[in-house]
């Protein structure tokens, strides 16, 4: 079953896209979907670790079990005033 990671922002930007679909694994977390993630765009690897994680918009840490059909947001920090 797939899982669908939102990308914002400055990473949206760096990686072209707003969406990516992977298929997901048994037992996988937040960090092993961004590690597979990061095989096909090593590129992002300088924003991860400052961004937060957030599992079907609940935040999650990047030991959290991601369940099938989930929708999993990269979110990194955000400034402004």
């Amino acid at each position: 079953m797939p899982v669908t990671l939102l990308l914002f922002a400055s990473i949206a930007e760096k990686a072209g896209r707003r969406r990516i679909e992977m298929d997901l694994r048994d037992g996988d977390t937040v960090h092993s979907v961004c590690e597979r993630l990061l095989l096909d765009y090593p590129h992002l690897r300088p924003f991860f670790p400052r961004l937060m994680f957030a599992i079907n918009e609940e935040y999650a840490r990047d030991d959290a079990l991601v369940p099938p059909g989930a929708t999993l947001a990269l979110i990194p920090p955000v400034s402004g005033g």
